[in-house]
């Protein structure tokens, strides 16, 4: 009787001290899991390059592409995670002398492990992976658009200085130009002047900066523009005034577009997030719950 009691308190010892976490299992689990959702990521780039095409009219909308790649990421999560929290179920330690509740939450806890691990391992080979793709693609285009930009601006910029050696080419220099070329236009051929051209644009510029031309800016550009497009004064005052608002107009638009722009990215950028922290929700939900399931399975066929 007493070598009895004895042996059912060392076990109780054994059992106690027994670590509840099966590391092997879970790295093993991680391990599938991040396997399987990068296969699942590539198939899912794949299919959603096929179904887009610069040289169709009929491309799903940015709204409904988004929307498919965000139900897509939820459903690698949910795969993926599952089946590394049923392995980490499968083939952690047997616990004979645990109280079921006591399981339920070592399976749960295993499967969340699984998911935390196997996240990590995912999102360091997928930043690996984008960076790299990323940073060969852009000295494949960087190349070949600078050799194309070289020659192109090579020809551009040795005829804008035969031309009118004094104006900006490029940017906002050409938009500038743009504007002086309104206000010296003229029903008759005019002789060049690059100087008085080179005088204009930088009175534009200025003042597009500023947002306001001074009286005596308005006064000078008025009287060359009545000097070389042949106009009265009066009509000289108004296109001066009629292309400095336009000027400003055009500096409206595009700033307005740079905003547009950015709000877009910015929204990108949330819905992006929030399909993110969805799809890692669903996995930890979809890993734990499997680890249960894969834990019954094994204590209903113990394996020594």
């Amino acid at each position: 009787m007493t070598d009895t009691v004895m042996r059912l308190q060392s076990a109780r010892r054994e059992t106690t001290s027994a670590s509840g976490v099966s590391w092997g299992a879970i790295i093993a689990g991680a391990i599938v899991a991040s396997a399987f959702s990068l296969a699942l990521v590539a198939l899912g780039a794949g299919i959603g390059l096929i179904s887009v095409s610069p040289w169709s009219s009929a491309n799903p909308s940015v709204a409904t592409f988004g929307v498919l790649a965000g139900a897509w990421l939820i459903a690698v999560q949910l795969f993926a995670s599952g089946l590394g929290g049923y392995l980490a179920g499968r083939l952690r330690a047997g616990w004979s002398e645990t109280h079921e509740d006591e399981i339920y939450f070592r399976d749960t806890s295993h499967g969340l492990l699984v998911w935390a691990l196997g996240a990590v391992i995912s999102a360091s080979l997928l930043a690996s992976a984008v960076s790299s793709i990323a940073s060969g693609a852009a000295s494949l285009a960087g190349g070949a658009a600078h050799a194309a930009a070289s020659t192109a601006q090579a020809g551009a910029v040795a005829g804008a200085a035969m031309a009118q050696p004094d104006r900006p080419a490029g940017g906002a220099g050409a938009m500038t130009g743009y504007f002086t070329d309104m206000l010296f236009r003229a029903d008759h051929p005019i002789a060049a002047d690059p100087a008085a051209d080179a005088q204009a644009t930088r009175i534009l510029a200025v003042s597009a900066a500023s947002g306001d031309m001074s009286s005596a800016d308005k006064g000078y550009l008025s009287q060359l523009v009545a000097s070389r497009a042949g106009l009265s004064q009066a009509d000289a005052d108004k296109r001066v005034a009629d292309v400095f608002d336009q000027s400003q107009q055009a500096k409206t638009k595009a700033a307005d577009a740079a905003k547009t722009a950015a709000d877009a990215a910015r929204k990108t950028g949330v819905y992006v997030a929030l399909w993110a922290f969805i799809a890692l929700l669903v996995g930890a939900l979809s890993a734990s719950y499997m680890a249960t399931v894969g834990g019954r399975v094994r204590d209903e066929a113990p394996i020594a």
